[in-house]
């Protein structure tokens, strides 16, 4: 194979990736988008007659440098999960995020069903192609509603502290769905495999990871004290998190990813985590992270674009946002949260970004969903960026205008 034909479709995703981010930037929206939005861009070769620089090696190898990049995603997600922030909320955290991620992925199921022949058409296949598209919805991303409350000085409120905390476990309990999701898919082939065969595996592989867990802690810490900020530690942890995916995914059938994220998770509370994080990002940002969103948007396929696939595609946008409001905040109420307080919960959960678009691209890859659901993820990531910080910020505003007293209603 000449891989040398790599480099060229390589460069020219790096090189818009950068220009979008910039773009995106400046409009406040999600980097990311300026990165899927490049994929698109170059994508569009394909339609250029006799084209030679898009082919099955350029692909193939843009694809390899992609599924790096989502576990670089995945292990940067784990290393900046603040576990001190669950337990300094507690319940409430854990009762917001349940119903967080029950309330969109059944009506995310919902809409699928309704597209897919109905209730009468399910069976093991239709039913596991419903479930994916509601665990797409489970998925949160915290980061602009964090920038809007840290600018509006709300960040260490009780809903701040309260977003934060149930984001933070809505990933790891969406990993958690995501991973049996994947695992009923044996091998990406349509055969499902035995639910409680699932269940085995998941557990056994979380009481290995439990086992090893405080000796990895130990052990970094240890690295910390003798070496503190030396290369040595993130590359030693990279190399942890690549084996641990490898072996998750390779033995236990977890998917990759949530190997990736768990290391993230344990090396979180390392006194060097920051440290790690950086350079991660730095490796993954560089060249990574932006071909895994590029490839995304080279792989989107619009060819089976039609009437039902766009009323699907809105009311699964709809199912998304509803989802998370309806959910998150009632959640909030039953946790006697004020009803405006429960509305900055709902409106602080409904933002989503890398996560959403991680987990679908995972369903295309093992077959399960089709590839053209990827412009309505987009579109979702779009509109929530706008829509959190305008709610947020339209909430606390009213929260901040002084009532009226007797006397000056008199005058």
């Amino acid at each position: 194979m000449e891989y040398y034909l790599v480099l060229l479709p390589a460069a020219l995703v790096l090189l818009t990736s950068k220009i979008f981010m910039k773009l995106c930037e400046r409009i406040n929206l999600p980097s990311v988008v300026g990165m899927l939005l490049a994929g698109v861009l170059v994508g569009l070769i394909n339609y250029i007659p006799g084209q030679t620089i898009l082919n099955d090696t350029s692909t193939t190898g843009i694809g390899f440098f992609a599924q790096v990049g989502v576990i670089l995603i995945m292990f940067s997600a784990g290393l900046e999960t603040n576990l001190g922030q669950i337990k300094k909320i507690g319940g409430p955290a854990v009762i917001i995020t349940l119903a967080g991620v029950i309330v969109p992925m059944g009506l995310g199921f919902l809409v699928s069903v309704l597209f897919n022949g109905g209730f009468s058409a399910l069976n093991s296949d239709t039913i596991l192609t419903n479930l994916f598209y509601g665990t797409i919805l489970t998925a949160t991303s915290v980061s602009v509603s964090v920038a809007t409350l840290r600018e509006l000085g709300k960040l260490n409120s009780k809903v701040g502290n309260t977003i934060v905390a149930a984001a933070i476990m809505d990933d790891i309990v969406g990993i958690i769905v995501l991973s049996v999701v994947l695992a009923m898919k044996n091998n990406g082939t349509s055969n499902a495999v035995n639910p409680w065969l699932v269940i085995i595996k998941m557990l056994a592989f979380f009481v290995v990871i439990a086992l090893i867990a405080s000796a990895i802690s130990k052990f970094f810490r240890m690295l910390d004290r003798k070496y503190p900020h030396h290369r040595l530690i993130p590359v030693l942890s990279l190399a942890l998190c690549f084996i641990i995916a490898y072996v998750s995914e390779r033995y236990f059938g977890i998917a990759d990813i949530t190997g990736a994220y768990i290391v993230g998770l344990i090396l979180s509370t390392n006194p060097d985590c920051h440290y790690i994080d950086r350079k991660a990002e730095i490796l993954g940002y560089m060249i990574f992270v932006p071909l895994f969103f590029g490839n995304i948007g080279l792989s989107t396929q619009f060819s089976n674009f039609n009437a039902g696939m766009l009323l699907f595609g809105v009311l699964f946008i709809i199912a998304g946002m509803i989802g998370k409001v309806v959910g998150c905040g009632g959640a909030a109420l039953l946790c006697r949260y004020s009803f405006k307080d429960s509305f900055k919960v709902g409106v602080g959960m409904m933002a989503r970004a890398e996560v959403a678009l991680v987990t679908a691209q995972k369903g295309v890859e093992y077959g399960i969903i089709d590839t053209s659901i990827m412009p309505f993820i987009v579109l979702l990531i779009i509109i929530t960026s706008f829509i959190t910080p305008i709610s947020l910020q339209s909430a606390y505003k009213h929260d901040d205008v002084p009532a009226i007293s007797a006397d000056q209603t008199q005058s």
